[in-house]
């Protein structure tokens, strides 16, 4: 069985080259923008694109207090500042759309996305990190992508 993507590619991949590169962009564009919507959203759902939850996080063995003063917020939702437009960026050219993290983020969301072993803190123990997928797609993304593509298609 082939890749839905692949099949999506073969079908569309004609159509959309009868477009002019300005009008390809601006559909990329938006399509990049949705994706990384949808992304997000399952991020802040704490799901893999199968569906499935993430695993949960290790018990913390540090005190609730940290500094002085200051109460530590407890084990909440993972990758909160990670799923943010800042570090998640969704581009397009007239040839594809991409959704992807950038910077040091980067390094981080492959040793999640692979569960790869990686240290907690710098000079600290390596660690194996459970797999999270932070991206990939879903059956409703993919079904999403193809009635957008059929709809703005259907208009020019």
């Amino acid at each position: 069985m082939t890749d839905p993507l692949v099949q999506l590619d073969t079908w569309a991949g004609a159509l959309l080259a009868r477009l002019q590169p300005a009008e390809r962009r601006k559909l990329a564009q938006t399509i990049a923008r949705d994706l990384r919507r949808s992304q997000q959203r399952r991020i802040a759902r704490q799901q893999a694109p199968d569906g499935t939850p993430y695993p949960p996080r290790k018990p913390q063995t540090a005190s609730i207090r940290g500094r002085r003063g200051a109460i530590r917020r407890k084990q909440g939702a993972m990758f909160v500042k990670l799923r943010t437009a800042r570090w998640l960026k969704a581009n397009a050219t007239a040839e594809r759309a991409e959704v992807g993290f950038i910077g040091r983020v980067a390094r981080l969301a492959r040793v999640h996305q692979y569960g790869l072993n990686d240290r907690a803190k710098r000079g600290g123990k390596e660690v194996r990190y459970a797999r999270r997928p932070l991206m990939g797609f879903m059956e409703e993304d993919r079904t999403r992508l193809r009635d957008y593509l059929l709809d703005y298609l259907r208009n020019a």
